[in-house]
This record gives C-alpha cells, sequence and structure tokens, in this order.
C-alpha cells in the first residue's frame, strides 16, 4: 500500500513538474529601460502584481536618457518595451521601424504638464522672449524639443529661434540655477524633479505644453510589431493591466506616491521626489484615442517632417482586440 502510494506521489509530482515546466516556457518576459524619478504604468502594474499569473513578466533592463534611446533600444532587440513621445515615435515608424503605440505612458491635462522655468529675476516673460535663449531638454527630438517647437511656431516666431540643450532629468534644476541655461523644461513625466525644484523657490514658469497642445496623450509605451505577432496573448494582457495600474493611480495617487518611493529607493534614487508625483494624467480606462496621434501627423506633415498622407493613427495605435 505504501508502495503504491510513493509510487501515485512521484506520478503526481512529475506531472507538476512536467506542468510547471511548460509554464516556464510559455512566460514571456518583457524587457524595458527605466526612467529617472518616476515609474511607467507596467512598473506600477507589476508592484501591483497584475502580471502575476498572467505569464507575462517585465525586467528592466537599465535606464534611458529620453525616448530617442528608448526607441533605438527596441529597434535593435535590447529591450521589448520602448517609450517615446508621440511625434518621436511617429518619426521612427516613418524611417522604416516597424512599431505600434501600445498605451499612453502618460496624458497632459490640468494637473499633469510639462513646465518651463526660468529663474525668478529672468528677463524672460513669455515665449516671445525666447528669441536666442537656451533651453534645457531632457533629450533632444523627444516631447519638450517638439513642444518648444510648436511653442515658437504658435508664437509667429522660426521653430529653431531657441536652442534646447540635453540635460538629463536629475541635473535640470542645478543647470538652471548656476545660469548654465536660460529656461528649463521638466517634462511631465519629470513632475517629481518639478516639484522638488519648485519647493526650493525662486523658480517661474513661463509656459506648459498644456497651454500649447491642449489636453491630449504626452507619449507612448513602444511595441515592435513582430513582437506582438509572435506573442499576441501576452501584448494583449500587458496592455490591458498597464491600463488597469493607469486607472489605479488615478484613484488612489496617495498610494502609488509610497510606491513609487519604494521603487526609486530600491533603484539607488532619491525616494523623496515620489511626493511630488501629480498622476499619469491619462483618460478614464488608460487608452489611446486616434486624435493623440492624429494631432501630431498633422503638425509632422506641415512641417514637411514627413509627407502627406504617409502614415494613419489607425496604423500606428495597436487595437488590443485584434491581438
Amino acid at each position: 500500500m505504501k508502495k503504491q502510494i510513493y509510487v501515485a506521489w512521484v506520478a503526481v509530482l512529475f506531472l507538476f513538474g512536467i506542468s510547471a515546466s511548460v509554464r516556464a516556457q510559455d512566460e514571456v518576459t518583457m524587457r524595458y529601460m527605466a526612467s529617472y524619478g518616476g515609474i511607467s504604468a507596467h512598473e506600477l502594474a507589476e508592484a501591483l502584481g497584475y502580471f502575476q499569473g498572467t505569464g507575462v513578466a517585465i525586467k528592466n533592463a537599465g535606464y534611458a536618457s529620453g525616448g530617442p534611446e528608448s526607441l533605438f533600444a527596441l529597434a535593435s532587440n535590447s529591450i521589448d518595451i520602448g517609450s517615446a513621445a508621440t511625434p518621436a515615435v511617429i518619426n521612427s515608424i516613418a524611417n522604416g521601424n516597424d512599431f505600434v503605440a501600445a498605451y499612453p505612458t502618460n496624458g497632459i491635462n490640468e494637473t499633469t504638464k510639462s513646465i518651463f522655468y526660468v529663474k525668478e529675476d529672468s528677463p524672460i516673460k513669455s515665449i516671445k522672449d525666447l528669441v536666442g535663449k537656451s533651453v534645457a531638454v531632457n533629450t533632444l527630438g523627444a516631447h519638450l524639443d517638439y513642444t518648444l517647437r510648436e511653442a515658437l511656431h504658435q508664437a509667429n516666431l522660426p521653430e529653431n529661434a531657441a536652442k534646447p540643450v540635453a540635460v538629463p532629468g536629475p541635473q535640470l534644476e542645478q543647470t538652471l540655477r548656476s545660469g548654465q541655461v536660460d529656461v528649463a523644461a521638466f517634462g511631465y513625466w519629470q513632475t517629481t524633479f518639478e516639484g522638488a525644484a519648485r519647493s526650493h523657490g525662486g523658480l517661474r514658469p513661463i509656459f506648459n505644453d498644456a497651454d500649447v497642445l491642449g489636453p491630449i496623450a504626452g507619449g507612448f509605451t513602444v511595441l515592435r510589431a513582430d513582437f506582438v505577432k509572435k506573442h499576441p496573448d501576452a501584448a494583449r494582457i500587458f496592455v490591458v493591466e498597464s491600463a488597469r495600474a493607469l486607472d489605479y493611480a488615478r484613484d488612489n495617487p496617495e498610494k502609488v506616491r509610497e510606491i513609487m518611493a519604494k521603487i526609486l529607493k530600491d533603484r539607488g534614487e532619491n525616494p523623496e521626489v515620489a511626493q511630488y508625483f501629480t498622476g499619469y494624467g491619462v483618460r478614464k480606462g488608460g487608452l489611446a484615442e486616434p486624435h493623440d496621434v492624429q494631432f501630431w501627423l498633422d503638425i509632422l506633415e506641415r512641417d514637411g517632417v514627413i509627407q502627406k498622407g504617409q502614415l494613419k493613427a489607425s496604423n500606428i495605435l495597436l487595437k488590443t482586440e485584434g491581438v
């Protein structure tokens, strides 16, 4: 009898081992690059346990200084999850990269926005005063760079009238206060750095991207089309659970600040900046609308960056129901 029980247990453990092995083989690990001073919706989803038991896991592969670096890593297959401003995503696709915009990383609204600051005693009072001035942005060819150009355009100034300078997010405040640049732009994804800088006093905002662009998705988490084709279920789960995390953040901002502080501390960053997190700014449901992409398509066509009709919003946005 004991022998039969032993044999039965061996069989169960054997089958369990095969099942666990199959699950392990079926699990899809998606690599991403983090951003200094904040966490993405998929990082929040992981911290909340949303990916647990889904067959999807995410893995930090280092830091990206900005969208262009992230998209380059995505194109070279160094990561599976990219992130960039909408115009940078469009340009990358127009230049031949087979990407799809999965979900908005952040939205721009009255609470979550990119703010362009000067020192309190600066003679710069408005966008028209930016001619010939240096403007610190996190990276060239990304959201803050494009927002600056569009702000100048709307003020009837040449889009190259100001001089954008690439400065990493953690160094923006000191670069402005030391006089190395005339203006410092804190991105909507850097509300933590912006809040800390504002709390120290002596700075004055001159404009923000909500004034220039209106309420819109600021950027997108991006996937390669071949990855989506190879792992359709993983792609769908990834988007659905990340969007779920965006909704959680809207309803539980204080909890998210606590989670963010812990993650930043674990990464060796300053956890104190998490208190200035204002939210992701995306609409309820966490998904995109065609306008989020069409707005920038129209601008890039107007400026001759892409050909008229070259791209359509419907072909850029990932259709989760069809994945």
